[in-house]
């Protein structure tokens, strides 16, 4: 099987989506890429194979208009960062509009719908690795809808008769990433600490590995509403992650540990405070889930049906991508 010509990348401005436009055009496709916001991606603006779109895949009008002779979607759209939002928020976008774009793409006839989920359904992991037959118990509302757009996903393609792959990435890191370029420059200015003792696993990926992983999802042969987890070579302790980023910007930070608990509380506290001011707060319960929760998986599904290996190890992506951020003078050190 082979991906065909036209794709439509829905959430095409975020960090993912951005480079996944990128990928897909050097691929030699048409791109018609969708977000609520499409100022990131100006720079492909003139592009001859390049239709960008600013709509809301809420909107059934916008959904009709992007899916004229699309072959295959990759569906990036989601309500994520919002902590100050409601569930019906996150509901609306990654559930509702989830079941209108996959009719929406049965109707025009597209040959294959990715979706890209996330390993956050699986909520706090009992045990690792975890795989995709793990038990999921998802706590915030980011998480409980993206489960359960995974659900009305096979409901739907079933239903209707639509070919999808759902993929769940793990950690996704790399040049344009804006938590990756935060959790830097907080490792430069000496402004990072831990919550707890920082021995809990994070399992990166490199944004080039997940490019490949969707490249090899739309292109091979699958039973329909297959469920694919990627990530990168290895899993690392959030110490060693952070200290390959220390020892990298050349610096001796040893970043202090503080107890998780008093982290909480001051959480607690600056959402409430933020929440008042109409704003995203820096920190939040959320941002705990970093230190507190192992996140590491088996990717033995992904190799076998996909091919898949992951090759960029942790040193030499944030290599990359400090690289980035130097060569355009984002960072100094």
């Amino acid at each position: 099987m082979k991906v065909d010509n036209t794709v439509l990348i829905t959430g095409a401005g975020g960090f993912i989506g951005q480079n996944l436009v990128e990928a897909q055009l050097a691929a030699g496709r048409h791109v018609v890429a969708l977000d609520v916001d499409t100022s990131a991606l100006e720079r492909f603006e003139g592009h001859r194979a390049y239709t960008g779109v600013c709509g809301d895949i809420r909107s059934n009008e916008v959904i009709s208009r992007v899916m004229q002779d699309v072959d295959v979607v990759f569906n990036l759209a989601a309500a994520h960062l919002e902590v100050g939002s409601d569930e019906r928020h996150f509901r609306s976008v990654n559930v509702a509009a989830l079941e209108g774009l996959l009719r929406a793409s049965r109707s025009a006839g597209v040959r294959r719908f990715v979706h890209c989920s996330s390993v956050g359904v699986y909520g706090p992991l009992h045990s690792v690795p975890a795989d995709e037959d793990t038990q999921c118990y998802p706590e915030i509302a980011y998480e409980k809808t993206k489960l359960e757009g995974e659900h009305v996903l096979r409901r739907v393609a079933d239903e209707v008769s639509l070919d999808t792959v759902i993929l769940r990435p793990s950690w996704v890191y790399g040049p344009g990433c804006p938590r990756t370029l935060k959790l830097i420059r907080s490792v430069i200015k000496k402004r990072f600490f831990f919550a707890g003792d920082g021995r809990n696993l994070r399992h990166p990926i490199y944004v080039d590995d997940l490019l490949t992983a969707f490249e090899l999802t739309a292109a091979a042969s699958l039973l329909a509403g297959e469920v694919i987890l990627v990530a990168g070579p290895r899993a690392v302790s959030t110490r060693e992650l952070v200290d390959e980023i220390a020892g990298q910007v050349g610096g001796q930070f040893k970043p202090p540990t503080l107890p998780l608990g008093l982290v909480r509380l001051g959480c607690f506290g600056m959402e409430k405070m933020f929440s008042i001011m109409g704003r995203e707060p820096p920190f939040s319960t959320r941002s705990l889930k970093f230190f507190e929760e192992d996140s590491a998986f088996r990717t033995d599904k992904a190799r076998r049906l996909l091919g898949f290996e992951p090759t960029i190890e942790l040193a030499e992506g944030f290599r990359r991508t400090i690289a980035h951020y130097r060569q355009r003078g984002i960072i100094s050190s």
